[in-house]
């Protein structure tokens, strides 16, 4: 037994698909001593992570176009990309939050916010650095990069604007 334990464990390192294929096969027939516990309970730790950074990153992004919308519209046909942008974030955001409601409520929480806004901060510095953005930073900041001491320091927009607000509306 400790043999087949150990060549399940290999596997993991050598063929994922089949590792995940033999521990679901091992579940099903309850011959749980045979599970690769140690890297099974590491892979749904990861899931879960990754489900949630998808949800941060997805609120990321909405911050970042309603920021840049409301605040970076240099011409009344600029930004309509953006409106998309945000659209298909929202849409991805419903679907997770219809199959997994818990993550709902962690999106809610003022640290998950709070982390989504620093990523959008960033995003945001990254796009002024963008050659075609040169003239929004001489506008905006004066011909200098902007920093994070640029942007609001706490997070501007509420979850329900996150998932609701829609400023391009109010025109």
């Amino acid at each position: 037994m400790e043999q087949k334990i150990q060549s399940l464990k290999e596997l993991y390192e050598k063929d994922f698909y089949l590792w995940l294929q033999e521990n679901l096969r091992l579940l099903k027939n309850r011959e749980y001593e045979l599970v690769d516990w140690e890297n099974l309970v590491e892979e749904i730790e990861d899931m879960g992570k990754s489900l949630f950074k998808s949800v941060r990153s997805h609120m990321s992004t909405i911050m970042e176009h309603l920021y840049k919308w409301e605040n970076f519209r240099y011409g009344p046909e600029i930004g309509y990309d953006w409106i998309e942008t945000i659209t298909n974030a929202r849409r991805e955001l419903r679907d997770i939050f219809e199959d997994n409601p818990s993550l709902k409520v962690k999106a809610q929480e003022r640290d998950t916010l709070q982390r989504a806004w620093e990523l959008a901060v960033h995003a945001l510095i990254d796009w002024f650095k963008l050659p075609r953005n040169k003239v929004l930073v001489q506008f905006y900041f004066k011909g200098r990069i902007p920093t994070k001491k640029d942007f609001p320091r706490e997070y501007p927009y509420t979850f329900e604007q996150i998932m609701e607000y829609e400023p391009w509306l109010r025109e």
